[in-house]
């Protein structure tokens, strides 16, 4: 067992060489993956591995490296995984020369804690490679813990390329994930560069040292049901309201949590149990059932008596959407409100989304031996899950698209999704974006997130009650649209403590105003055609990187899917100096204004009104405003004209 920190900062162990375990079988892992290399590049991604050892060590490790490779389809490097116990330990017990090294260090361990993490060792290929992960992480520690306030950790796509001479203005770290030349970005490409450890996938968070697991996006999820109740069911008050979905893992598994504080009967599937009793245990569901007539009848007794409830389903959730499908044509009683999903159809083949005709088992062998197949499978199941959806939402129920790239890959396997006459990012139905949260976006609103480094519940409190007190005085001076959502942030503050909810670094999940392009999801409801221009996202965090950030980070392929979006991050560490607040008030301010302006440009009321109030408090800036067309038919007469 190691020791101590410090010996987990003093670079790779070598002499001797730590025991190779090998996969820990008690441990849940990521399904095999097929990468179909030839066999020229299976000779590249063993160099590639082994570059990181002396050349006496090769002889040892080049062996078990290709037998990871052809088990597992990523060389793991199991025999370099730490052993030591990983959680976000408190920030003054990190060997580092200075706090904000020891932040990053204390972000990338709450990364790696089982609590947080959904599969460990396979979140770790979410901060470094997918391939080489151990030991691109005993580097990182070692270059973070001698790492000066003149120094900068560069990362590309998990690998460490080193400490590089810089101002103490700058990012202490600057991260890349997946920047591939725009014309390679595809998902055959991606399993290929990912076997061969060149590039990685780093999510929204996680590669940017910023997950914290489904915690993370339960604000968002609340403010989402809850405008989804005042959109579509006229009213805040959600007791009785049902609300289905699915998954319940890393980041879905949010669902259970904002269903409760949203006051409605949050019902979620999911198929691995392994999950689903985590998040039982956690405290984060109330009651698991197995059984669909259960269920079912949990739903009817929660809707009588207006009870806040989390149920977990634990089966298929095209089988839930059939049954409650026939549920109302057997009583006519419509029993779902609001619906929607949040399996991982980004990646809908490799682990992502299992359909309803196998169970987990099958589904995990299927798609290792027989990929076609698999796939064929799964638009079979998405066909039935989105049939299922269609018909209770004729009959009353609303349903949004999560931006998990549902009806994109539901649209892709032939299902009655597409909306006619819509644009490119439109769907029968609307994204969480394009009818809820996307407005909120354009008035400067979004999930933050801030992470005590202490590891002291009671400096938490302590954070929590002053952003309060400064949330409340401000929601004293602005009109009341806005008002409601500073209300709602209040509400979030106060419930999530009551919750247990365990979250000072201050970051964000780049679900929000500016971070992130994303056209089936965070842009999707931008209409002047630059739903699928990045430029939002990368100026994101070039601007944030030279306005005080401690780190910033740039991935391709966050949420939706590889090559379907840009994800800009970062994270500040905030220690009560005068210094920080300066950077905070700079950052900050650019963070959120660059988000606004774009979408103000794009013609969207809420931010023209957004950035003409925030011009007027900021002396300094200055935005390009667009006139609008007042007369439509002047550009139908010039098209006419020349056509």
């Amino acid at each position: 067992m190691m020791a101590s920190l410090k010996e987990l900062c003093g670079g790779l162990p070598l002499s001797p060489l730590p025991a190779n375990r090998g996969r820990d079988p008690s441990v849940p892992h990521a399904p095999v993956r097929t990468p179909n290399l030839t066999p020229e590049e299976k000779r590249l991604a063993l160099q590639n591995a082994l570059r990181y050892f002396p050349p006496a060590l090769h002889g040892t490790l080049a062996p078990e490296f290709a037998q990871e490779l052809r088990e597992y389809g990523h060389i793991y490097m199991y025999r370099f995984c730490p052993t030591l116990r990983m959680r976000a330990y408190p920030i003054n017990q990190y060997p580092c020369e200075t706090r904000h090294a020891a932040a990053i260090m204390h972000m990338i361990m709450n990364n790696l804690d089982p609590d947080v993490a959904q599969i460990r060792t396979e979140t770790t290929m979410l901060l470094f490679h997918n391939v080489c992960v151990c030991v691109q992480f005993w580097l990182v520690f070692h270059y973070l813990s001698t790492m000066s306030e003149e120094q900068t950790l560069v990362m590309y796509s998990g690998h460490p390329l080193g400490l590089f001479p810089s101002l103490p203005s700058s990012p202490r770290c600057v991260i890349t994930n997946g920047m591939v030349i725009p014309n390679y970005s595809s998902r055959e490409n991606y399993e290929r560069m990912f076997a061969l450890g060149i590039t990685m996938y780093g999510q929204m968070t996680a590669g940017s040292y910023c997950y914290i697991g489904p915690q993370g996006i339960v604000h968002g999820t609340m403010l989402t049901v809850l405008n989804a109740g005042r959109r579509y069911l006229g009213t805040s008050d959600l007791r009785g309201c049902v609300f289905v979905t699915s998954g319940l893992g890393g980041m879905s598994g949010a669902q259970a949590k904002a269903a409760v504080i949203a006051g409605c009967v949050g019902v979620i599937a999911e198929v691995d149990e392994v999950p689903l009793q985590k998040r039982y245990e956690q405290g984060w569901l109330m009651e698991v059932t197995k059984d669909l007539d259960n269920c079912i009848q949990r739903i009817r007794e929660a809707r009588r008596a207006k009870m806040a409830l989390s149920l977990g389903y634990h089966g298929n959730v095209v089988d839930l959407w059939e049954r409650l499908w026939q549920e109302y044509e057997r009583t006519g009683e419509l029993l779902v409100d609001l619906g929607s999903d949040q399996t991982s159809l980004h990646n809908p083949f490799s682990g992502g989304y299992y359909p309803v005709q196998l169970n987990v088992s099958q589904a995990n062998q299927l798609m290792h031996t027989d990929p076609l197949r698999f796939r064929t499978i799964v638009h079979e199941s998405l066909r039935r899950q989105v049939a299922a959806i269609n018909k209770l939402s004729e009959e009353g129920m609303f349903f949004w698209d999560y931006g998990n790239a549902f009806l994109l890959e539901a649209k892709r396997a032939g299902a009655e999704v597409e909306k006619s006459g819509g644009g490119a990012t439109e769907f029968k139905y609307p994204s969480y974006v394009q009818h809820i949260m996307g407005d909120i976006f354009s008035l400067g609103f979004g999930p933050f997130r801030w992470v005590c480094t202490s590891g002291n519940p009671a400096d938490l409190v302590q954070t929590d009650d002053i952003a309060t007190a400064v949330l409340e005085e401000i929601s004293a001076t602005v009109n009341e649209r806005v008002r409601q959502q500073y209300s709602d942030n209040i509400h979030w503050i106060r419930e999530a403590a009551k919750h247990n909810m365990s979250p000072v670094v201050i970051s964000r999940d780049h679900h929000d105003v500016s971070g992130t392009d994303s056209p089936f999801r965070e842009t999707s409801n931008i209409y002047d055609g630059s739903a699928f221009c990045a430029d939002m996202a990368v100026q994101n965090i070039i601007g944030d990187a030279f306005r005080g950030a401690t780190w910033v980070a740039l991935h391709n392929g966050g949420g939706v899917g590889w090559g379907e979006v840009m994800n800009g991050g970062f994270g500040l560490v905030l220690d009560g100096s005068e210094e920080a607040g300066k950077r905070a008030r700079m950052m900050l301010n650019w963070d959120v204004s660059n988000g606004v302006a774009r979408r103000c440009w794009s013609g969207n009321a809420n931010a023209y009104e957004t950035i003409q109030l925030t011009m007027q408090n900021q002396r300094e800036l200055r935005v390009t405003m667009p006139y609008r067309i007042q007369d439509n038919h002047v550009v139908d007469q010039a098209l006419r004209k020349y056509n």
